[in-house]
């Protein structure tokens, strides 16, 4: 066996060496200083956190895309350069053996095995490819330049190179265990109903909030636009959104026969609840930062809802609400939550802009644990101690600490999630089963799909988080999943394969 490997290892050898020979053969051409370039630009990932910025201009697969090959090479890197080129040193090829115009202005000093940059380009590609095969296959040429340009500069033997690249695209596709490739499809609603069909927007009530999104574009005038017979409405400063609508509706000179909203979710989801109540169908313009709901319910953008205002198309997709000590129902559309989670979310999108979603969301779930007291809580009845509680409108996917995505909005059921604090060195056992991906076998953490919830807290009033906004205190939550609560516009079912 020891043989074996001695010869496996001294043909390995020879094989770098006459590939090194013969790329330092090639004439001069103007590949030398491209090679150069290429090379210096991929230092420390820059060249790939570029690609992954432009990306990220567009939503959907995309920008997914980018976030995970981001993700990817965070965890490539340190495990390239700070633990394998420690544990497996290598000397690089000597410099003479190319010629002068191809070597490096500042030659790396660190073991040659694996090769970082290598590994970091099959990461990133990897990764995209996983989102988005068509854009993994465009950027493939430009990563195989890369790894290809660590030996024409002479600093990487070929071995460096495929090592590296195995590495890296291993890593990539272990991304899956914590983030799941979701095909990029809506939930599952209802079959479709009838709605009002309005022509050009008439009868159709739409809040707009200029405030809303990242680019700072007002979208009334696309609003007005495509819907020119629509009321047009923004939010007042200091008013309750949901009062002001129903005032607008009560108010208006003419019927209000549907409602619309362009928006982020905190808006869509005071409109779906008037909408609920009065039961009246509902047109999502999506116009914030995230649009979880809209995307979830096969939404892009306004040109996705014309036709089905149109024509009176719409299908019914479950809304949740929550009872706080007995006052009148909170609507939510997304997530409720209780104790550190509204905290934890917030500091994931603070900075999953630097770090990437997944290094985010674990940075803020152990700072959010480390400062967190816990709550005294029944949960339907049986008593429980809890860093915090999560309920989503429908369940999410996946069935980690940060779930992003529902394959279903039409079965009825909450997503329940909660954390104990009643077992020995909880917090600690829950993070290391998140950051391993087997919060499944955990016993701190404890996931159920069921269409109700009551949760009283025993002790001080606490506040409530609903789609991303803090509501009212209370002690005792009573939650109710509501089946097929809020018609939505959108195209006739069967167009564009949506459900």
């Amino acid at each position: 066996m020891i043989e074996k490997l001695h010869a496996a290892t001294e043909a390995v050898i020879e094989l770098d060496q006459a590939l090194v020979r013969r790329s330092a053969s090639l004439p001069r051409s103007k590949a030398d200083r491209a090679l150069k370039s290429l090379s210096r630009a991929a230092n420390h990932g820059v060249l790939w956190f570029a690609v992954a910025g432009l990306l990220a201009v567009r939503k959907g697969p995309t920008r997914r895309a980018a976030a995970r090959g981001v993700v990817a090479i965070a965890g490539t890197s340190p495990t390239v350069n700070l633990a394998m080129k420690l544990l497996l040193p290598r000397r690089r090829p000597a410099a003479e053996l190319m010629p002068p115009r191809r070597r490096l202005s500042s030659p790396p000093t660190s073991s040659s095995f694996p090769s970082g940059h290598a590994a970091s380009a099959a990461a990133f590609t990897t990764a995209v490819a996983m989102e988005s095969p068509l854009v993994g296959a465009a950027i493939a040429p430009l990563a195989a330049a890369v790894a290809y340009s660590r030996v024409h500069t002479g600093v990487h033997w070929g071995s460096d190179v495929v090592a590296g690249a195995a590495v890296g695209t291993g890593i990539a596709l272990a991304t899956r265990r914590w983030w799941p490739v979701h095909p990029d499809e809506p939930a599952e609603v209802r079959p479709d109903v009838e709605a009002a069909a309005l022509d050009e927007g008439r009868g159709l009530l739409v809040l707009v909030n200029p405030n809303s999104g990242i680019d700072g574009e007002d979208p009334s005038e696309q609003v007005r636009s495509v819907w020119p017979n629509a009321r047009i409405v923004n939010p007042k400063e200091g008013m309750d959104l949901i009062e002001q609508i129903d005032k607008e509706i009560s108010d208006s000179v003419d019927e209000v026969k549907a409602l619309g909203v362009a928006g982020g979710d905190g808006s869509v989801a005071a409109m779906a609840s008037v909408a609920a109540r009065k039961k009246l169908p509902l047109a999502v313009i999506p116009a914030g930062t995230l649009n979880h709901f809209a995307r979830d319910i096969g939404v892009e953008g306004i040109l996705d809802v014309d036709d089905a205002v149109r024509e009176g198309h719409a299908v019914g997709v479950d809304l949740a609400t929550v009872k706080v000590d007995g006052q009148p129902k909170r609507w939510f559309i997304n997530t409720a939550s209780l104790g550190g989670y509204p905290d934890m979310v917030s500091l994931r999108e603070k900075w999953q802009g630097k770090w990437g979603k997944w290094p985010a969301a674990a940075v803020a779930l152990v700072r959010v644990l480390h400062q967190a007291q816990p709550l005294e809580v029944r949960i339907n009845g049986k008593k429980h101690k809890v860093w915090l509680l999560f309920v989503g409108n429908g369940p999410y996917r996946p069935r980690g600490f940060a779930p992003t995505r529902r394959p279903r909005l039409d079965d009825g059921l909450l997503d329940i999630r909660y954390v104990r604090a009643d077992i020995k060195w909880s917090r600690m056992r829950f993070v290391a089963s998140a950051l391993a991906g087997a919060l499944h076998r955990s016993r701190t953490y404890v996931q159920q799909e069921r269409p109700n919830l009551v949760v009283e807290v025993l002790g001080p009033a606490v506040a409530i988080a609903t789609d991303g906004e803090v509501g009212p205190e209370g002690n005792r939550f009573r939650f109710a999943a509501h089946e097929a609560a809020l018609h939505a516009y959108r195209e006739e079912h069967g167009r564009n394969n949506l459900t």
